[in-house]
């Protein structure tokens, strides 16, 4: 008797040029804006001499005028196509980096941050909205869909990285080298993308910008979605918030968190593509979503068990550098799972409103959270107690993930 014919494995599907061009995008988009950010708040605080709460308020805007108004950018990217957009976005953060350059008023770098933050709003909710659905498309070819967006994640990171490098060398000249520099990075990216960033995507339908917005308030599914996203990155946001502080503690002061920062994105440089293929062929996208989640509650609890001991050197950082490996890796497990599921829950021709819905609505719980936190944190409650109810947060948001 004669066996059957084993077919042969089919190929691995290969990134189309559309999706390199979007990866590498978010690469140059990151090496720009953070060859500039991490050396803002020391230009306006000593070179413009803002006060402290001054600094903190422009740096505020910002945020609030990129991840609050995504979800503008992602619903105009549904009405006029990602190239419009993507383009717009890219003249405005030229002439914010510019203008940041030579501001030497408060107003005038209000101004210039507000731009800034404006036009990352435009450019990025297109190119993630055009990744997510590209990586559909790549899913239908045979690919996996988290890989395209892991592939994402990996180029924003290393961009992240190569970045601060590229600023701190210009630094040696000033800080408006360091503009200039970041916005010279945006003209490539404008050039490119004029020339290489097609007229017209086959599949991608235009909408009008009225009737998307009442049918996304009533999608419960998507809204938990954005819910138990949030949680993730209020969870992410105390390597900046509550990760300081146990570092003070522990050392007597921060200088060890460039070396943990570090740690966080050389672990996702190098895993996330291993871990994305590895969780890809066993877990389903809620399963992941959910391993990712119940891990980063468990970097939490690291920190709150070690607590009473009070451990201090070398051996209190122990704690800390397990909870950014464990919070990275639930990164790498809930980040790409969250952007491929979007295209799943959105109305058709309207991937670009949702996929800002999930920024705009999870920073919304981020600015809201992180005020609850600081509280707890300056609350002078038991030491372990912080940190146990920050464990809590992602561990009750797993509940929040929506069911296939």
């Amino acid at each position: 008797m004669t066996s059957a014919p084993v077919a042969p494995p089919r190929p691995a599907a290969r990134l189309s040029p559309l999706l390199r061009l979007l990866i590498l995008t978010q690469l140059a988009f990151n090496i720009g804006f953070f060859a500039v950010l991490p050396f803002l708040s020391a230009h306006l605080g000593q070179s413009v001499g803002m006060a402290g709460w001054l600094v903190g308020f422009a740096l505020g805007l910002r945020t609030f005028s990129q991840q609050g108004l995504f979800v503008v950018g992602g619903a105009l990217s549904d009405r006029y196509g990602i190239r419009p957009v993507v383009l717009a976005g890219c003249v405005l953060r030229i002439a914010g980096f510019a203008w940041l350059g030579y501001a030497e008023r408060t107003a005038a770098v209000i101004g210039a941050v507000l731009l800034i933050g404006f036009a990352a709003a435009l450019f990025s909710p297109a190119v993630e909205s055009e990744v997510a659905r590209q990586a559909v498309v790549h899913e239908e070819a045979g690919g996996q869909r988290t890989r395209v967006l892991a592939l994402f994640t990996v180029a924003g990171q290393a961009g992240a990285f190569v970045g601060p490098l590229l600023g701190a060398l210009l630094l040696a000249v000033d800080f408006r080298a360091v503009c200039l520099a970041g916005a010279g990075i945006f003209v490539l990216v404008l050039a490119g993308h004029a020339w290489m960033l097609p007229q017209r995507i086959p599949g991608r339908q235009r909408v009008r910008l009225k009737g998307g917005w009442g049918t996304l308030i009533r999608n419960r599914r998507f809204l938990a979605l954005c819910c138990a996203y949030g949680a993730y990155l209020l969870a992410y946001n105390q390597l900046y918030l509550a990760l300081p502080d146990e570092v003070e503690r522990a050392t007597g002061s921060q200088s060890a968190l460039a070396w943990l920062f570090a740690l966080s994105s050389l672990l996702v440089v190098t895993a996330q593509l291993p871990v994305t293929r590895w969780v890809g062929s066993r877990l389903s996208l809620r399963r992941s979503m959910v391993a990712g989640l119940l891990l980063i509650g468990t970097g939490f609890a690291v920190v709150a068990v070690s607590r009473p001991a009070d451990w201090t050197g070398t051996a209190g950082l122990v704690p800390s550098a397990g909870f950014v490996v464990l919070l990275t890796f639930g990164q790498m497990l809930v980040a790409p799972v969250a952007r491929a599921w979007v295209p799943d829950l959105a109305e058709e021709g309207r991937l670009g409103l949702y996929t800002g819905a999930l920024s705009s609505v999870s920073g919304l719980i981020v600015l809201l959270g992180s005020s609850v936190t600081g509280s707890l944190l300056d609350g002078g409650l038991p030491a372990a107690l912080p940190w146990l109810l920050l464990a809590a947060v992602p561990v009750v948001a797993v509940g929040l993930v929506p069911r296939r």
